[in-house]
């Protein structure tokens, strides 16, 4: 199961990166895996380490998204925001929901219902 949710997570990452960058006609997608089987993410705990390594991954694959450093830093809240928006989405677990929430201030059920 955690590796079809890696497998969703990788997904959600590069879907979102393209969509934010309108380069979703690129042939370049990067794409970042989040590993998190030897979490507990049905903890605060262990929410909180994955929010942390999903930021981390969506901070690559948004950096990796533009040509130059200007562009990024343009982009990257937009960028970081939705990236991590979908992929904790698409997770799909209360107590990591819970964090995103804490971080951004946004009730995920809304930012995932709002996704084409």
């Amino acid at each position: 199961m955690n590796t079809m949710i890696m497998a969703t997570i990788l997904s959600a990452l590069t879907l979102s990166a393209a969509t934010t960058s309108n380069a979703a006609d690129d042939p370049f997608v990067p794409t970042v895996t989040v590993k998190y089987g030897d979490l507990d993410v049905a903890t605060s705990q262990g929410a909180a380490i994955l929010y942390r390594r999903i930021q981390f991954a969506a901070g690559n694959v948004c950096w990796r998204m533009y040509e130059s450093d200007a562009a990024f830093k343009l982009h990257k809240d937009s960028c970081l925001q939705k990236v991590i928006a979908r992929a904790v989405g698409q997770v799909n677990q209360p107590m990591l929901t819970a964090v995103y929430e804490g971080k951004y201030g946004i009730d995920q059920s809304i930012v995932v219902a709002a996704s084409p």
